[in-house]
This record gives C-alpha cells, sequence and structure tokens, in this order.
C-alpha cells in the first residue's frame, strides 16, 4: 500500500483548485497581469480616490449578482451550448419571491415569519428548475439549437413576469433579506459570502466529479462523448437545469440588493456573463473553461465599471466598450490562427 498522502477533498479541495488555477494557468497568469495593469493606470488616472475602502466595498457589493449569473453561462457554454434566459429567469424567480414575501410575510412573526421566506425561496428555485428543465429537454431530446431555445424561454420568461406585475415594481422586502444584498459579516458583503457557497460546489463538480467531466468531454466532441457510453441528453438537461437554480439564486441576490424586483432589472447583464466567461478563457464553442479565469476576469471588470463611474463616463460608453472587448477578446484568436502564430 502506497504511503503517499491522499490528495485532499471536498470544499479544501477545491478552494486549493482554484488557487492553483490563479496561480498556474497560463491565461490567469495574463488576467492577473492585466489585472495589476488595470489598477496601477486607473490609480494614476483618479488619484487616491480609486484605493478607499468605500471603492473597494462597492465592487464587493456589486460583484456577487454578476459574478452567480456568470457561472450560470459558463457552465453552459463549456458544454457547447448557451443559455440566454438567466436574466429573465432571475427576474421571475425574485418577482416570485418577492411576490410572496411581500403578501404573506406582513403580520406574521416567529416561525411563520421565516418559514415564509423560506416557502418565498424554495418556490424561486421550483420555477428556476422548471425553466432548466424545459431549455434541458428541448435542447437535449428534441435537438433545438440552445441560442433558438433560450431566446424563446428569455421572450417568454419576461413575457410572463411583466404579464404577472404590468411591469410595475414589487419591493418592501423584510430586512432579513436585504441583508443578504446589502449586509455585511465581519466587513464582509453578505452577498460576497453567497457568491463563495456557490463557487465551491460548483468548482468541485466541474473540476472533480464525473458529471463534470462529461460537460467537458460533451463541450468538446457531443458524439465521440455518447459513442463512449455516456448519457449526453441527461447531462445537458442536468446543465440547463443547474444554470437556471443559479440564475435564480442571483435573482435573490438581486432583490436583496435593490429591494425590489422586477421584469426589467439587469437586461445589460447578459453580455457582460458571456464577456466575463469569454475573458476568463472560457472557449465559446465548449469543452474548455476553469471558474478561477472566469473570477479573474468578473474582478477585471467590475475595476473597469468602478473606475469609468468615478470618471463620470456614461454607462451606455462603459457597456461599448465591454461590446468591444468581447469582439477583440473572441477575434484576436482567430486572427493569431490565421496568420501562423498558433497550432
Amino acid at each position: 500500500m502506497s504511503n503517499a498522502p491522499h490528495p485532499p477533498r471536498g470544499p479544501d479541495a477545491a478552494l486549493m483548485s482554484l488557487i492553483g488555477s490563479l496561480t498556474g494557468d497560463v491565461t490567469n497568469r495574463r488576467l492577473a497581469i492585466l489585472l495589476v495593469a488595470l489598477v496601477a493606470v486607473f490609480g494614476l488616472i483618479i488619484g487616491e480616490g480609486f484605493f478607499t475602502k468605500a471603492t473597494v466595498q462597492s465592487m464587493a457589493f456589486q460583484l456577487p449578482e454578476l459574478g452567480i449569473l456568470s457561472l450560470a453561462m459558463m457552465i453552459t457554454l463549456i458544454s457547447g451550448g448557451l443559455n440566454l434566459s438567466i436574466i429573465s429567469t432571475a427576474n421571475l424567480c425574485a418577482l416570485a419571491m418577492a411576490y410572496i414575501m411581500t403578501k404573506m410575510l406582513p403580520g406574521t412573526e416567529g416561525f411563520a415569519f421565516v418559514g415564509w421566506q423560506i416557502v418565498a425561496i424554495a418556490v424561486g428555485l421550483l420555477i428556476a428548475s422548471i425553466i432548466g428543465l424545459v431549455n434541458g429537454f428541448i435542447i437535449a431530446y428534441l435537438g433545438v439549437s440552445p441560442i433558438l431555445t433560450t431566446l424563446g424561454t428569455m421572450t417568454m420568461v419576461k413575457g410572463i413576469g411583466i404579464g404577472m406585475t404590468r411591469g410595475n415594481v414589487i419591493s418592501g422586502l423584510p430586512d432579513s433579506i436585504v441583508f443578504l444584498g446589502n449586509g455585511t459579516v465581519l466587513g464582509i458583503p453578505t452577498a460576497m459570502l453567497v457568491f463563495a457557497v456557490v463557487t465551491i460546489p460548483m468548482a468541485i463538480a466541474l473540476g472533480r466529479t464525473p458529471f463534470g467531466a462529461a460537460t467537458y468531454m460533451i463541450g468538446s466532441n457531443e458524439k465521440a462523448t455518447q459513442f463512449s457510453g455516456i448519457d449526453t441528453k441527461r447531462v445537458i438537461l442536468r446543465i440547463y437545469v443547474i444554470s437556471s437554480l443559479l440564475a435564480a439564486v442571483a435573482g435573490l441576490v438581486m432583490m436583496a440588493r435593490f429591494n425590489s424586483a422586477n421584469a426589467s432589472y439587469a437586461e445589460s447583464y447578459l453580455l457582460v456573463t458571456i464577456l466575463a466567461a469569454v475573458l476568463g478563457g472560457v472557449d465559446p464553442m465548449g469543452g474548455f473553461g476553469k471558474i478561477a479565469g472566469v473570477i479573474l476576469s468578473l474582478v477585471i471588470l467590475q475595476v473597469i465599471s468602478s473606475a469609468f463611474n468615478l470618471l463620470n463616463f456614461s454607462q451606455f460608453l462603459t457597456l461599448a466598450i465591454w461590446g468591444a472587448i468581447l469582439v477583440g477578446v473572441t477575434a484576436v484568436p482567430n486572427i493569431r490562427k490565421r496568420l501562423g502564430l498558433i497550432d
């Protein structure tokens, strides 16, 4: 019997894997260099205001919801798919949760007060599961392309949200929910802790389970994966359910941060989730991508967004620059390939 130490498992293993990926991957090293360069440049332009506690804390409050949505997009991209319905799913789930909380919680206390919050969150997750099952079934079993399927469900789900509320905002959530989006624990935003709780299981699932291996294999070559004996349809179904559940968690965080829910919140985030994934090294054609790279790219995008905000740049200009970055990130590898710089 070998006396070699066994590799760590569980959350510790996922954390070590994340740290190793951040320091050992070529893409991540480049992202880290870019991050340091951006911080230095913006620090010189903006001055001390860029390094204040308020600025850093503001970034930390905004990053989790976008981070969770980016994970929802990432898992579908790795499988060679796409989920355009994550924002509408997040909003519909948030609307359902907010409706139950604002209608059932007033006048309750004790166990009933806590119980209705749990019921509301459970209903949000159930709705997300149904949307994920619809997406996954149509893509896996009916053979419809992911872009058409999720574009259709995006439109349908948003229509349901607007129809439920007539486009109005549902607000006035309990303090315990608002705390998830605006509170801190030992100086760390609660939403950031939620992001960590979501990210670690995702890292374990993608990096250390048969499901994760199958996801990467499907993204690389779905036919070959199917011939190897893996039930690809079932895996794809699970991928889209997980993606929708992550969107529901993001919807909860957004609802908590805004103290309200609306069918049209965060529509600009859809572009940014794709950008964060692709910039972080996820192959848009499928088969490759690491959570560590996505986290680094999220920090980079948040630094750019916060710097532009401090410089009083228009949010539309920020969106335009993000779009240009996405075009550049996707085009550069193809240009290098045509020039013979890479195989």
